[in-house]
């Protein structure tokens, strides 16, 4: 309830929306809104595919598909701040990721094509591209976890139901849309469900990387006004503010894409 408090109004018990309006009118509360919902999105949709196609691949049981799996599960033990080290030791100018692509002779083929000229400046990417940057950067580091939840659902999932598509002449991409995914609708959703509020409240990645107030996030906006504003007695108020807004946009969107995931499929569609 700090939020609805002012700093006069407070004392008095009143109710005030001056720390909203504060909140609105920082310079950055719009890029932050924008970058969060785009970031969000982009991430929820590249991720989900991805993990999906690798936990239908896994899921063959192939020669080497422990092995694959094993590989694939690695970046989900790392820690964000550790993750969020890892990459920018490697987006530096002298970093990693420009030592690989000079050793490969990527560097080169890149400069032929004029694509660039010289090593990549990464950490010179603002707006959407750093946004896509740190969408990337992310989806390494979570793709595992949202595979393996869908993985934990194919793995009870009846191969002769898609097997018998098969037999009737369904090619197998039909048989992954119309029977492996409504079957595993209810796995599926609860990916994603956690995927989005997570996606929401990215904020460490971008700020290890960029710093504060150059790739704004909602919840970066919070760190920033309660950590390097600590001494502005009305910076916490704001941040409180951001906070149950977040907390508010949130469970909206949750709620929204659940309602939107929740149509009936064909199994029930006779009951």
């Amino acid at each position: 309830m700090m939020s609805f408090f002012d700093s006069i109004t407070a004392i008095d018990g009143g109710l005030s929306f001056e720390n909203f309006r504060n909140m609105f009118a920082d310079p950055l509360f719009v890029q932050a809104f924008r970058n969060t919902a785009i970031f969000a999105f982009v991430s929820l949709v590249i991720q989900f595919v991805i993990a999906l196609l690798l936990a239908l691949l896994i899921n063959r049981n192939f020669k080497g598909s422990k092995i694959f799996l094993f590989i694939m599960l690695i970046p989900m033990a790392i820690p964000p701040s550790a993750v969020g080290i890892l990459w920018n030791t490697g987006l530096v100018q002298s970093g990693w990721i420009n030592s690989m692509l000079a050793s490969t002779g990527i560097q080169h083929f890149l400069e032929v094509l004029r694509i660039v000229d010289g090593p990549i400046i990464w950490k010179q990417a603002s707006n959407l591209q750093a946004v896509f940057l740190i969408i990337l950067i992310d989806s390494w580091s979570v793709l595992p976890s949202v595979m393996i939840i869908i993985l934990a659902g194919l793995q009870n999932y009846n191969k002769e139901f898609s097997e018998a598509a098969l037999v009737f002449g369904a090619n197998r991409f039909q048989a992954i849309k119309d029977i492996v995914i409504p079957i595993i609708k209810p796995t599926l959703i609860s990916a994603l469900v956690l995927r989005l509020i997570a996606g929401l409240q990215v904020w460490l990645i971008s700020v290890m990387i960029f710093g504060f107030r150059n790739v704004p996030f909602l919840l970066e906006r919070i760190v920033f006004f309660t950590d390097r504003l600590r001494d502005d007695p009305s910076a916490y108020k704001i941040a409180v503010s951001y906070s149950m807004f977040v907390v508010a946009f949130v469970g909206i969107v949750a709620m929204l894409f659940v309602k939107l995931t929740s149509r009936k499929d064909w199994r029930s569609a006779n009951e």
